[in-house]
Order: C-alpha cells, then sequence, then structure tokens
C-alpha cells in the first residue's frame, strides 16, 4: 500500500518540475496608437474589431482624438508609441526633433479632403476678403496655403477663422463662414445637410499633397523591432479583409468615425488606401519623390524652417519582404 501511494507522489513531483521549467508563454506587446476620426485609418479599426492585434501577439490600444494638435502632442510626449499622422505633419514633428519613423504610407486623398462654400463663391478668387473656417496646423490648413498660393493669393488675402475640422462644415451651414476646408465624413455630412453648398477644391488638385502615414517612436522601433513588422502584417490582413468584404468593413469604420455607411459612399470613393505591396514599392519609389514635393509646399507656407533629412524620416526596413 505505502508503494502504490508512493509512486503517484513521485509523478506528481516530475510533472511540477517539468512544468516549472517549461518556458512562459510570450506577453503581449503593448502599442499605444493615437489615431482620429479619419477613414484612411480605418485599417486599424478592422484589426481591433477582427481581432488581429491578439492574434499577433499584440496588446494594441487605439487612442481617439478630435484635433491634429492633441495626437501630435501626445506622440511627441512619449504618451503614443505610433501615431497615424498626416504626412506633412510627420515631418514637422521629425523637423522639430522628434525621434520617429514612418514605416507605412496607409492612404491618400483625392477628394475627401475639400473645400466646401455656398453659392456666392464659385472659386478660389472667390474667397477674397471671406471667411475660411480650417484647422490650423492640419491637412485642411495645408490644402488651404496650397489653393491660395495656386492662384496668387495667401491667407492675408481672406479672413482666416481657425477651428477643429469637426466644427467647420457646422460653421459654414451656420452662415458663420463664407468657406469650409475640412475632411470625410464631415464633408459628406455638411453637403447632405445643406443642398445649397457645393465643392469648391479638392485634394484632387495635387496628387498625394494630402496623404497619411503611420509613424513609430524612434524608441519603440529600437526595442520592439519584431513587434513593429507584426504591426505591419495587421494592416495588411486588416486590408485583405477590406478588399474581400468591402460592406462589412466600411460599416466597421463609419461606426469608429462616428457616421453611417450609406453617408461615407463617396468619402470612400475618395481615399486610397495601399496595402505592404504598394508600400514596399511606394517608400523606395514615388512616394520618396512626393514627401519631398509636402516637404516644400509645407515649409512655403510656414510649418518649419529648413527640410530635414526625408531619407532618414522613412524607414521601409519593417515592411518584411
Amino acid at each position: 500500500m505505502r508503494t502504490s501511494r508512493f509512486v503517484p507522489a513521485v509523478l506528481l513531483i516530475a510533472m511540477l518540475a517539468v512544468s516549472a521549467c517549461a518556458p512562459k508563454a510570450a506577453e503581449p506587446v503593448k502599442i499605444r496608437i493615437g489615431t482620429q476620426p479619419w477613414i484612411g485609418y480605418g485599417p486599424w479599426w478592422i484589426a481591433q474589431e477582427k481581432g488581429m492585434f491578439t492574434a499577433h501577439g499584440l496588446d494594441v490600444e487605439l487612442v481617439d482624438f478630435v484635433q491634429d494638435t492633441e495626437v501630435n502632442a501626445a506622440f511627441a510626449s512619449g504618451e503614443m508609441d505610433a501615431a497615424n499622422l498626416a504626412t506633412h505633419t510627420a515631418i514637422k514633428l521629425f523637423a522639430n526633433g522628434v525621434d520617429l519613423k514612418v514605416v507605412l504610407l496607409e492612404d491618400a486623398s483625392y477628394e475627401a479632403d475639400a473645400m466646401m462654400a455656398g453659392p456666392d463663391v464659385q472659386s478660389i478668387a472667390d474667397l477674397a476678403g471671406k471667411s475660411v473656417a480650417y484647422e490650423e496646423g492640419s491637412t485642411s490648413d495645408l490644402l488651404l496655403n496650397y489653393a491660395l498660393s495656386q492662384n496668387g493669393m495667401s491667407l492675408a488675402d481672406i479672413s482666416p477663422a481657425p477651428m477643429p475640422a469637426s466644427d467647420a462644415g457646422s460653421a459654414l451651414i451656420a452662415g458663420q463662414v463664407a468657406a469650409a476646408v475640412t475632411y470625410e465624413p464631415y464633408i459628406s455630412a455638411a453637403l447632405a445637410e445643406n443642398s445649397d453648398l457645393h465643392v469648391v477644391y479638392t485634394a484632387g488638385e495635387r496628387p498625394g499633397l494630402i496623404s497619411d502615414v503611420f509613424v513609430i517612436s524612434g524608441k519603440f522601433a529600437s526595442e520592439n523591432p519584431e513587434a513593429a513588422k507584426e504591426l505591419l502584417k495587421v494592416w495588411d490582413e486588416a486590408m485583405a479583409f477590406y478588399k474581400s468584404n468591402p460592406d462589412e468593413a466600411k460599416g466597421i469604420i463609419a461606426t469608429a468615425v462616428g457616421s453611417a455607411p450609406e453617408e461615407l459612399t463617396t468619402a470612400f470613393d475618395g481615399v486610397q488606401f495601399y496595402d505592404l505591396a504598394e508600400n514596399r514599392s511606394q517608400l523606395t519609389g514615388d512616394f520618396a519623390a512626393t514627401i519631398e514635393d509636402v516637404a516644400n509646399v509645407s515649409m512655403s507656407i510656414g510649418l518649419f524652417d529648413s527640410i530635414p533629412d526625408l531619407k532618414a524620416l522613412v524607414d521601409a526596413s519593417f515592411l518584411g519582404e
């Protein structure tokens, strides 16, 4: 009897020893990503909804901000490990000494960033002396200044009315301003509410000027290179879902930005997304020229004093083969 009890005890001790020596499962890498309610960042919400982050060993928190200045400050201060930024914003932060890497071209806007106005404004020239709503430092700021410069004008020729992009359309509808520069879903919402409004100028006038990139901090890149690669794989997986399940994908994105899918039909048509295969050619090819153009336009309107080393800013090494 003593022997029969002793054997199980020995087996139990052996099992505990093996268990103690077995390698523990790696903890998911925690990543905080700063974002905003813009459809161009949609694949990240798809990834969150479909559990793609967890499947890739990542514990991701998407932190939503209303204004560009808020997400910029949070990333620059180290509160965010990564962020979705307008291309010109990424250049500006880098020029100001923020340690970051552009690792992904997310989207380019053609019709989804635009200027709207009432019947009395039919061209950029008609803005002379009139009030224009736009968010300072944002893509709206860049688009407005570019449109003015292409027509021999500047901010001095209009009456600037700085405000959040989310409020610009409402201000136009209320008659507080003569024109508003903003982006989707605010464009579609304003046009649907007031049939007298129309689009005067879009980002399509200068392809690539308004685009968005995914950036990671230099610290995160050096400490978590594999996690950074997994993040980009998640984006690609979400992009594949977007292409194969467009209705469901657009529904997820619409919910994230606070709109109904049917309200964003023209918005999605006005944005081009880029998967990893396209990024492998873009970040080492066409985008290199585009980002230089964006930097030149940005500097010409005073967003920064000198253009930084753009080759040091863009890093395609995390895209994989």
